[in-house]
């Protein structure tokens, strides 16, 4: 009898298997804050900012590999593992702020999403507002972790929609590249608290908690139940997880790039440097960039709020849980997690809420941003401070390199935050 060899798997579709958390964390970046924000750095200042695009790559990508291998490593979420470093007030009083900036946060993507599908289809933005909060309540409490983790990660894809924008604008690509490596001082408040809003949208607390709580997720769908089972990490789970981070980073810091550039080229160039609203915004790319431009940007606002409001929530939810012990997880079932689900709706709720109060959605998540840059740098330092400690480590703390990438982006966020003020 001849045996009959199994077909090798391609390339891409191991590649794209090996893809996870890093990849689903870095897209949910680019949610619509991070596109009002890019979009009003472009408009405001042109080309001039787009060198932070590869300034905050490493960035962004040592402080996520830092909140993965703790989440791997220690077998807890974030909060679970400060909780063994700081007192319990003061972790309170942190997932209180995370719980606050985030809703804000989704009742802004919610707002960004419902005027992109209002331009897409006619209908009332207040109308999809409620739509799209409920829908995506309902599916992230009955979706198991593995389903959600793959609607996640395709969901992604809808991020290629900037870059194929930027090339519909016809840019002058020898401008760009020297744009992109000439970076300049900024010399005004406006464009330094535009740099602290990129950074709080791009090194975005609610993405330190996601990253780690995902890594027991997926530990805990390999059947490793409890904490001890979790506790420490291969050499090939560290290496494995890095690129997918470091794939997902990349990715997202390239639609960045974009973004600026679509809106550097067409609005600011055309004297357009004040959005009030995400539909004015697309509107207003129309006549400059074409209405295939102004659809992709339409649909990645809708795309990537889909993406982005589950971990949002998700994030306060799982805080809140490491704090208080409570059953947590996106694979448990609404019965066996009350107060997890609960918190996790309540967010999506009051976002939903805020939506009738005729809050401007732009100008809330830019300021979010801010917020986000504001307080981002504190929470690097508790979580350099436990990704240091060898105990709470198991015999694993991070790297030196990592520890002083974090440590120097701690204080590139403090410095950008007293720049502002100081100008």
């Amino acid at each position: 009898m001849v045996e009959t060899q199994a077909p090798r798997v391609g390339f891409v579709r191991r590649f794209w298997a090996s893809l996870g958390p890093g990849v689903v964390t870095g897209a949910a970046d680019d949610d619509p804050s991070g596109i009002a924000t890019y979009s009003i750095a472009g408009a405001q200042f042109g080309t001039e900012l787009l060198w932070m695009a590869w300034v905050t790559w490493p960035l962004m990508a040592a402080v996520q590999a830092m909140c993965a291998r703790i989440g791997m490593v220690t077998g807890r979420g974030l909060m679970g593992a400060l909780r063994r470093k700081f007192p319990k007030p003061v972790l309170v009083s942190a997932a209180v702020l995370l719980l606050l900036a985030n809703t804000i946060n989704i009742g802004a993507d919610l707002a960004g999403m419902a005027d992109a599908a209002e331009l897409l289809t006619g209908v009332q933005s207040h109308v999809w507002v409620v739509l799209f909060g409920v829908g995506i309540a309902y599916a992230t409490i009955q979706l198991r972790y593995l389903v959600l983790a793959n609607v996640l990660k395709w969901l992604a894809l809808v991020l290629f929609a900037y870059v194929i924008a930027a090339f519909e604008v016809g840019p002058n690509w020898r401008h760009i590249l020297w744009a992109a490596v000439s970076p300049g001082v900024p010399s005004s408040r406006a464009a330094w608290a535009t740099v602290v809003a990129i950074l709080g949208t791009t090194i975005s607390p609610y993405l330190f908690f996601w990253q780690a709580s995902q890594e027991v997720e997926e530990e805990k769908s390999k059947g490793r139940a409890t904490v001890s089972q979790r506790r420490g990490a291969s050499l090939v789970e560290v290496r494995r997880r890095k690129l997918d981070i470091g794939v997902g980073t990349l990715f997202s810091n390239l639609v960045m790039f974009f973004i600026i550039l679509t809106t550097g080229l067409t609005l600011h160039q055309h004297g357009i440097t004040q959005i009030s609203t995400s539909k004015e915004a697309a509107e207003a790319l129309r006549p400059l960039a074409g209405p295939l431009a102004t659809l992709l940007y339409t649909l990645g606002l809708v795309g990537t709020g889909l993406l982005a409001i589950p971990t949002l929530a998700g994030s306060s939810a799982y805080a809140f849980a490491e704090i208080f012990g409570w059953r947590q997880g996106i694979d448990a079932k609404f019965a066996r997690a009350r107060s997890f689900y609960t918190v996790l709706g309540l967010s999506v709720g009051a976002a939903v809420i805020l939506d009738f109060s005729k809050f401007n959605a732009v100008r809330a998540l830019y300021w979010s941003a801010i917020l986000n840059g504001l307080l981002a740098p504190f929470l690097l330092v508790g979580i350099l401070l436990a990704a240091s400690d060898s105990k709470l480590m198991v015999g694993q703390p991070s790297s030196l390199l990592g520890r002083v990438t974090v440590g120097a982006t701690a204080v590139a966020m403090f410095g950008a935050a007293v720049a502002m003020f100081v100008f």
